[in-house]
């Protein structure tokens, strides 16, 4: 029995995951960057975009005497609108330097309106602003209306963002993780040392896939069960299809990481060929905002990206509880990263 446990442990494999264990909780900014900086980032925007009373934009009257009371009640009492009385210059003033969103003049033709159309408060401040103008004039809407507000948990933006980050940190601790810690060792002649060893090409790139799968649970975990227990986002899917999901594109991030570093001999090198990866996936693939602002002509391209079918699908799975059936375009996309970049990965990869 002994034996037996003891060859089970000095199997090159076993080994060689160890190695990327120590290496990897020996380096305090990795730990922070990999655990620490998701859930930071996420409470940050969690706090950004939280639930609250909407923004009042500032407008600015100018008044010119008692006839203009009955104008300044109607805007002071207009929900979205601050009101500051102020004169011609005062005015002028706080619209250049953006203290109000639009200046409200009376005339004797009527109302003049300033603002900078390239504004968006400014253009919605101005609706307002008109609706109580006219109002004040007597305006009666010919169709009567009502409101109802919603704010429901999965339709907020702190809902939105969490899969997004949980994606951009799958892929960056997998392509930095990995990548980095082979060309360090490249660099230092620690890996043609290695081809002495009894160890196969295979044996030493899959200890580094298979050391994220631990750290995996524990990132994961954290981002998700914070968001959850903090913000209230939802888990409407099956917990094992997330599991599931995670860590297939976890080890699809990491066989990226593998070929990126197959051949590069410094890590500026190196450093090069991963922000020329990961960079248009930061800008394309819906970590923000939905990747579906883009042109439809370059859409085909954007869902072949391995970051677009992997955050397309924890949305899916969190917000939407959908099932397994219904991302397999995603899953499908995700697998064809993961084989094909560990096969190139295995072939292309130098030891000097």
């Amino acid at each position: 029995m002994t034996s037996e446990r003891r060859g089970w442990r000095d199997h090159p494999l076993v080994q060689l995951t160890l190695v990327r264990y120590r290496e990897f909780y020996r380096e305090p900014e990795a730990i922070f960057w990999v655990f620490v900086f998701p859930v930071l980032l996420t409470a940050g925007l969690g706090i950004a975009f939280r639930s609250r009373s909407p923004v009042r934009t500032p407008v600015a009257l100018v008044s010119r005497g008692a006839t203009d009371s009955s104008l300044a009640a109607r805007l002071a009492a207009t929900d979205g609108l601050r009101l500051h009385l102020l004169t011609d210059s005062a005015a002028a003033q706080a619209l250049r330097t953006g203290e109000v969103g639009i200046v409200v003049t009376p005339t004797a033709a009527g109302v003049e309106y300033r603002y900078d159309p390239e504004r968006p408060d400014a253009r919605e401040a101005r609706l307002r602003v008109d609706e109580a103008v006219q109002r004040s004039a007597g305006r009666v809407d010919a169709i009567a209306t009502s409101e109802r507000t919603v704010r429901e948990a999965g339709a907020r933006y702190v809902d939105f963002v969490v899969p997004g980050l949980l994606g951009m940190n799958l892929m960056g601790s997998g392509i930095w993780g990995l990548g980095f810690a082979i060309v360090d060792a490249r660099r230092k002649h620690l890996l043609k040392r290695l081809v002495a060893t009894p160890m196969s090409r295979t044996q030493f790139l899959a200890s580094f896939v298979l050391s994220r799968l631990t750290f995996l649970i524990i990132e994961v975990a954290l981002l998700i069960g914070f968001a959850a227990l903090v913000f209230g986002v939802p888990l409407r899917g099956p917990p094992l299809l997330l599991a599931g999901l995670c860590l297939l594109s976890a080890l699809a991030f990491a066989s990226l990481g593998l070929l990126l570093s197959a051949r590069p001999r410094t890590v500026e090198g190196v450093s090069g060929l991963m922000n020329v990866v990961m960079l248009p996936m930061w800008i394309f693939s819906g970590v923000f905002f939905s990747s579906s602002r883009f042109p439809d002509s370059v859409q085909p391209l954007i869902r072949a990206l391995p970051l677009t079918a992997v955050i397309d699908a924890l949305r899916a799975t969190m917000l939407r509880g959908a099932g397994a059936r219904e991302l397999l375009p995603e899953l499908a996309v995700i697998t064809a990263w993961l084989l094909g970049s560990f096969v190139l990965a295995v072939r292309l990869f130098r030891w000097r």
